[in-house]
């Protein structure tokens, strides 16, 4: 999952094209947007037929029941791991075996880290051994440990006023959360600030919107120049266990052990797959969500549902033998959960061709009910998505929301092309399982999961098979 993540609040309606606008065409042509709006309504019934297949029809938990094969079977799936290579080599036959075409693997050159065994115990005031988990791309401590006082602090601020008292200490983080955004910025740069005020390591209160005694992983990165310490995740229950004995001035030492150990970068593959278009095939509609995962849970929420969903748009459309007039496109994505690496690599490859990107769609940030969409593009392109989105009538989902998410196309939107992601109606929940044990199958209700799907296949559809690509700024 990415470091930052917009909120889908506020419906977007603030400036839609009356009927007697104009969009243009490629070749220079007009067209009202009268006449678009009557092009986009004739998807009424196509559209009511892909919610019923996906939402009551033989297709519901399709996409539920897929997922919990490929997690069951696999596991989690860490970049530079055999588990996350299984998961793309089945993903391969799947999609083979699901009748798409062009199904290719693209090489990729991923990071590779692993955690391997690590504890935290504290042993003055009490003994009390911490779960923890390492973060990702952290160096290990020496094979006896760290054992060292404590500081507790808990913002940035503070561990600079105390800057004095930091020195030969491990440095626990007792932030509270306010949101992801705000919130991860610890995680990310916790080490790199306490390293630099002389802690010997960093322990960061989990970035979590609640917890059940559950750390929470996820990237770090280091500074050029900053000696690099060893750093993990603590619990949310920890840490302020720890403020508050801190807060009593009792003296605290704890007990690290980390073997955490960085490897040389190793290959993995985007996974891709398509429905080609039949009257435009180099212009492009791509669906993406990422198979890769941290090693805790199953990946399942973070993002085998987004991956799993956009699978199943391009598998409903095949098997209601539509053929969009532009090629539907599917990504899985790999390595995003450390840097989107292979996005990036598939953007360097292909952005040659950014013209004719049409849409490019990821769902990546749970898959709980959704609300609506949040769209980046143009207000003639977002007038258009309104429209779009009104096909969703029958499941009462028809808000389009500002801000597309998603490390892996924002390549794309920031190239100027119109991007779309899922809003969800529980954002916060999300952040309860993220990068944790917790994320496993138990934390999706395939009702919600056929609900995404069905939104995502319309949204999909539509747009690769409309007359005009969407217009860009």
């Amino acid at each position: 999952m990415k470091f930052l993540i917009f909120t889908c609040v506020g419906v977007v309606n603030l400036l839609s094209l009356g009927s007697g606008k104009t969009i243009y065409k490629s070749d220079g042509s007009r067209r009202t947007f009268q006449e678009i709006k009557e092009e986009i309504a004739s998807y009424k019934d196509v559209a009511k037929e892909i919610i019923d297949l996906a939402v009551y029809g033989k297709f519901q938990n399709r996409s539920y029941e897929r997922l919990a094969l490929l997690v069951d079977t696999v596991g989690p799936r860490m970049s530079g791991t055999r588990n996350l290579e299984k998961a793309i080599q089945i993903m391969y036959r799947n999609l083979q075996d699901d009748g798409l075409e062009n199904v290719h693997l693209e090489p990729v050159r991923v990071s590779h880290w692993e955690r391997g065994s690590e504890s935290a115990v504290m042993l003055t005031p009490r003994v009390h051994r911490m779960a923890i988990l390492g973060l990702g791309g952290s160096i290990g401590t020496p094979p006896d440990g760290i054992t060292a006082g404590v500081l507790v602090v808990a913002s940035f601020d503070e561990l600079q006023r105390r800057a004095s008292e930091a020195r030969g200490k491990i440095v626990v983080y007792n932030q509270p959360y306010i949101s992801y955004a705000k919130t991860v910025q610890y995680r990310v740069r916790g080490a790199v600030e306490a390293a630099k005020v002389g802690a010997l390591a960093s322990l960061i209160r989990s970035v979590a919107s609640f917890s059940i005694y559950s750390p929470h992983t996820g990237m770090q990165q280091y500074q050029d120049g900053v000696p690099k310490i060893p750093t993990a995740c603590i619990t949310v229950e920890d840490a302020e266990m720890l403020s508050r004995m801190a807060s009593r001035g009792n003296k605290i030492v704890i007990q690290l052990k980390m073997e955490a150990k960085n490897y040389p970068g190793t290959d993995s593959y985007n996974t891709v797959a398509e429905i080609v278009g039949s009257k435009y095939p180099e212009q492009v509609v791509l669906v993406s969500g990422h198979l890769d995962s941290w090693d805790v849970g199953q990946g399942a929420i973070d993002d085998g549902s987004g991956a799993f969903i956009s699978w199943e748009a391009l598998s409903l459309i095949k098997a209601l033998g539509l053929r969009p007039k532009r090629t539907l496109r599917l990504v899985l994505w790999t390595a995003e959960e450390q840097g989107a690496l292979g996005a990036s690599q598939y953007y360097q490859l292909h952005k040659v061709n950014i013209s004719n990107y049409s849409l490019v769609m990821e769902s990546d940030s749970g898959l709980f009910l959704p609300t609506g969409l949040q769209f980046t593009g143009s207000e003639k392109a977002r007038s258009i998505m309104e429209e779009v989105m009104s096909l969703l009538q029958p499941l009462n989902i028809t808000q389009v929301f500002r801000g597309a998410d998603g490390a892996d196309i924002n390549f794309w939107i920031q190239a100027g092309v119109p991007g779309a992601s899922l809003c969800d109606d529980d954002l916060y929940k999300y952040f309860h399982f993220h990068h944790s044990h917790g994320d496993t199958m138990t934390a999706i209700d395939p009702k919600q999961m056929n609900i995404a799907a069905a939104l995502w296949t319309v949204v999909s559809y539509v747009v690769a098979d409309m007359e005009e690509m969407l217009p860009r700024s």
